[in-house]
This record gives structure tokens, sequence and C-alpha cells, in this order.
């Protein structure tokens, strides 16, 4: 079995130096509903619509706005999800979308639903742009919008939130250099730190092992969306679905490798979030069923 620094096995760091974060916080519960967020903890939404996927896997577009604009609200605490809008991005805001473009790629109607969001807050569609693997987009973009797919990677082990930056390195080989924990640096790149605003998961179908490639064995109707500012909070929250799905699968835990060491290296070096499970205030909102996450 292959072993890391002080001699933990890859399973160990899975399980054991995310600490309190895959580990027995699994049964811990999470506030569903209206419940009061917790003084000092960082609220994430999870919103599932058993409707927003049809047998054929298409995508419902009134359900899924109808999922975005829950996840809005309930993120910002906004009566409306055009204030929710407004209380992340302003009129003047020139807006990159940073969706997973190959690859189980983001789902287009997802793109298209926050496009026209931001619009009808009043952000004219020229300053609204996919600025993925455009480096120069990036830095015209006042702010951004990062819109990954939820999916297990076989380079970083999870490749989500963090890696949906990689391009924007102009060297990504580079940070994939001890199984990929120095991710988190890009996020402090001079034309990226403090630009994102919202980080949105397109979890309706996503993929727990042999990713970024779509292995149907491994891809499931999840039909959720993650959502959150901290990207730390996110990563972790979906980290999670995927680690309880490959259990569910295997009937045991069934840790990713290489392991995820990139997620609490963004919280611990690099300072873009909280990886600390206790430290976030999970809501759950809409179908439940097979939830994989507590």
């Amino acid at each position: 079995m292959n072993k890391d620094d002080g001699g933990f096995t890859r399973r160990d760091l899975v399980w054991g130096t995310l600490g309190a974060t895959l580990g027995a916080a699994l049964l811990r519960g999470a506030p569903k509903g209206d419940a009061p967020k917790p003084a000092g903890r960082i609220r994430v939404i999870l919103a599932r619509d058993k409707a927003v996927l049809n047998d054929k896997l298409d995508v419902d577009a009134v359900a899924l706005k109808k999922m975005l604009n829950g996840s809005m609200t309930r993120l910002t605490g906004e009566k409306s999800a055009r204030d929710a809008w407004r209380a992340l991005f302003k009129l003047g805001d020139v807006v990159g979308l940073v969706p997973t473009t190959a690859l189980n790629p983001t789902h287009p109607e997802l793109t298209d639903a926050v496009r026209t969001a931001l619009m009808e807050i009043g952000i004219p569609d020229r300053n609204i742009r996919n600025v993925q693997r455009d480096i120069d987009g990036v830095k015209a973009s006042t702010a951004l919008l990062c819109m990954p797919a939820l999916k297990a990677h076989w380079l970083t082990g999870i490749g989500t939130v963090l890696k949906n930056y990689i391009m924007f390195s102009g060297e990504p080989k580079r940070y994939h250099e001890a199984d990929s924990r120095n991710l988190g640096a890009i996020w402090n790149l001079p034309f990226v730190k403090g630009k994102t605003r919202l980080v949105l998961v397109d979890a309706l179908m996503p993929l727990c092992d042999k990713g970024p490639q779509p292995d149907p064995r491994y891809r499931w109707p999840y039909k959720g969306l993650i959502a959150g500012t901290d990207p730390v909070a996110v990563e972790t929250a979906g980290l999670r679905i995927i680690l309880k799905k490959r259990e569910a699968m295997h009937g045991e835990p069934w840790p990713l490798s290489p392991p995820p060491l990139c997620v609490e290296a963004a919280d611990k070096d690099h300072g873009l979030g909280t990886s600390r499970w206790e430290a976030i205030e999970l809501v759950r909102m809409g179908w439940d069923e097979e939830a994989l996450i507590a």
C-alpha cells in the first residue's frame, strides 16, 4: 500500500488527516429548511429536485431554475432570487463564468440559467463571458462564478472546485505534482485572487470514479446543485457525496486514489476557506432520497 510522509497510508490520509471533515461527522445531522444559521459556520446549500432530469436524463429547465433560485435565496438570506443575485454581483461587473467545458462538462442548461439570472439584474450580456481556459478573460473580469461539474479525478482525487481554475495557471502539469495538493495556490494568483463571488457545482450527474472521462459505471443521476461562497467548504461537501457514493457501491469505505490532499491544503496552506465539516452549515433543500450526506 502506498505511503505518504510520516508513514500514513493514503487511506489514512483520506479518512484521517481530513479529520472530522470525513470521519465521524458523516453521522452528524445538518440543518434543513429554514433552520437558523449557527454563528461562525460557513453556509453551503445542497438543492435537489427529482424532476430536474427525466428518464432520458434531459434537463427540465423549470425545475433547474427553481433549484437555482432557491439555492441563491437560501445562501444569501434574501427574499427574492433577484435580490440574492444583486447581493453578490453588481451592475458594473464583468462576470467571468467558469464552467467545466469538456469530459463530464457542466450542463449548458445551468450555464444558460445563470446567464439569464445575471441579465435579469441588469448585467448586459456582453459583460457575461465564458472565461474557462481564457487567462485574458479572467484578467478582464471583475467577478468570477466557478461552475464545475462534480467528479472524481484520476490525478487529483476530486476534480471539481479547486481544479476548475487549473488552466489559469499557464502550467497545469506543475500543479499535478505531489498528488496535486497545491491546486489552491492557483486561486491566489494576482489576477484570480478575491474575484470568485459564487461557487455553483453541477451535481446533476456526478462521477465518482475514473474521472474526468465520463465512465457510465460511475456516473449517476444525483439531481443536485451545491452552492456557496467558500470554495473549500463547497468542495468538502462535494467530496463527502463522492466518498459516500463510493462506499455505497462497495459496501465499505473506498478511498479515492490519489487522495484529495488539495482540499485540506487549500484550507491550511492557502487560506481559501474551511475544510472542517464542523465549521460548515449544510442546508438541504428539496428531494432528500439517497442524499449521501448528513
